[in-house]
């Protein structure tokens, strides 16, 4: 791998994330809150430190090509970077202690998880809530696909980091060109965000919150300014708006691009779409039900609460109205088993993906029909196209790996002290990008008391389920670091 060419790209990245961080540096200024010189210095701290890799890096002569290798180390290095530098706004502000929070917290931020370390929400400076939220916007539509839009002006190439960074069973390249296709798909990102943040506005939230919320909402990330979550504003307006938010983030952004150029009949002809829209509005009508039968007195709490959580975990944001640690096990189960669905390929959201599942359900499906059938030919199919075989074993592939994580992770928080439903779910809530899961890491209690090796198996599991699995299992194949 050509080391001069990775570290020179990484310092372009490091160096657009300082820029980043001078955002809520004038929000600092307009509250004086205090944490003005913490944002400044790790501002400071990131861009010279981009900027030097960048120049000391750079290439003398003709440019070098990326190769599918170096695509897949930018990416996953990347990542990490973000997360190691990310943390430095939490450490210099005091709010977090140890770097191992406080990357905790910046990975959970860039990778929309919303699992977080923190308490006193309610209380904290203006100007690292803002950061909070903007990581998450960022790593939304991914820091990797900014860059992509971005690096082309420095003469770097994007198609490699744009495999690495959306290694989704079947990419929709809405453009010939890939930096064309990242800047329409942040145009997209950029309209709807605009569109949730005049309709919070409307619902009484001030700027500063609408702001924070429209960031997280859109990046299906989770954090919020407030320890209550969105239960804070105890407004039905602003739970239907981010109920409706969190389902338009949870959908692949072409569809939206294709309701923006006046194709809004491509949602209705995708089985992605209808199977997204069947398991959330499956799930929402089992959890009413339960929920009205076992817990709330009327149907109209039941619907409230019921198909907002429902469509939080479901799209993985994580956002909650209700503990829903203290609902009937079916509740819980089924919200469980949404934390492994996710949203769709091509969205923010996390998880398996509903592609994946819906590939899997309709492989099972064939399998028992050759059973009955055994001379039958018959293949998976996908919007009336033929999956090839590589593209199913890579879906199993990815599944595999994804639950021996999973159960590893899993086991390792359980030998680290913690109970079978904190371990499990901490886990499933991490990898999927969910953010709070049960017991105690519910949705009214936080990662604080978790060990500090188990925040960082936990940090290992955020970077593996935001980047898809292959982007950083890669990484520890010997294989990978031979020529």
């Amino acid at each position: 791998m050509n080391f001069r060419n990775i570290f020179h790209i990484l310092g372009a990245l490091l160096f657009f994330l300082g820029l980043t961080m001078f955002f809520p540096l004038l929000c600092s200024l307009y509250y004086r809150d205090g944490d003005l010189p913490a944002l400044f210095s790790a501002a400071i701290i990131t861009t010279l430190t981009g900027g030097l890799l960048y120049v000391i890096f750079r290439k003398n002569g003709r440019e070098t090509p990326l190769t599918h290798k170096e695509g897949f180390f930018i990416v996953a290095a990347g990542w990490i970077l973000a997360g190691i530098f990310g943390a430095l706004p939490f450490l210099f502000s005091g709010v977090i202690t140890s770097f191992g929070s406080a990357f905790f917290e910046a990975v959970s931020g860039f990778t929309t998880t919303g699992a977080t370390v923190l308490v006193n929400l309610d209380s904290m400076a203006h100007g690292i809530h803002l950061w909070r939220s903007l990581t998450q916007w960022l790593g939304g539509m991914g820091i990797i696909l900014l860059s992509v839009a971005i690096l082309p002006l420095l003469g770097v190439g994007g198609m490699q980091l744009y495999k690495a960074e959306l290694p989704s069973p079947v990419k929709d390249k809405i453009t010939p060109r890939v930096t064309q296709t990242a800047r329409t798909l942040w145009i997209v990102y950029i309209i709807i965000s605009t569109l949730e943040f005049s309709m919070l506005l409307l619902g009484g939230m001030s700027v500063f919150d609408a702001l924070c919320h429209t960031f997280t909402t859109m990046a299906t990330g989770g954090f919020s300014t407030s320890d209550a979550s969105i239960a804070h504003f105890n407004s039905p307006y602003i739970d239907g708006v981010i109920t409706f938010f969190m389902f338009v983030a949870g959908i692949n952004f072409t569809l939206h691009y294709y309701l923006l150029v006046g194709n809004p009949g491509a949602y209705v002809k995708d089985s992605e779409f209808r199977f997204y829209a069947a398991v959330i509005v499956l799930a929402s009508f089992l959890v009413i039900i339960d929920l009205r039968l076992n817990l709330f007195s009327t149907i109209t709490e039941s619907f409230r609460y019921g198909i907002f959580q429902v469509v939080s975990i479901m799209t993985t944001t994580g956002y909650a109205t209700h503990n829903f640690n203290d609902w009937p096990s079916f509740s819980k189960m089924v919200l469980l088993v949404l934390m492994f669905v996710g949203g769709s390929a091509g969205s923010t959201g996390g998880a398996i993906k509903c592609l994946r599942v819906l590939l899997i359900l309709k492989h099972g499906y064939i399998e028992l029909y050759r059973l009955v059938h055994p001379h039958a030919v018959r293949a998976v199919k996908l919007r009336k196209k033929i999956v090839s075989q590589d593209i199913m074993a890579s879906i199993w592939g990815f599944i595999i790996l994804y639950l021996v994580i999973t159960l590893s992770a899993a086991f390792i928080l359980s030998f680290l002290g913690l109970d079978m439903m904190t371990a499990f779910s901490a886990v499933a809530a991490t990898i999927g990008n969910v953010g709070p899961g049960f017991s105690l890491v519910n949705a009214a209690s936080t990662y604080a008391d978790i060990p500090s090796l188990g925040k960082w198996v936990l940090s290992f599991c955020m970077l593996a389920g935001r980047l898809e699995i292959y982007t950083i299992m890669i990484l520890l194949i010997p294989e990978f670091w031979k020529r």
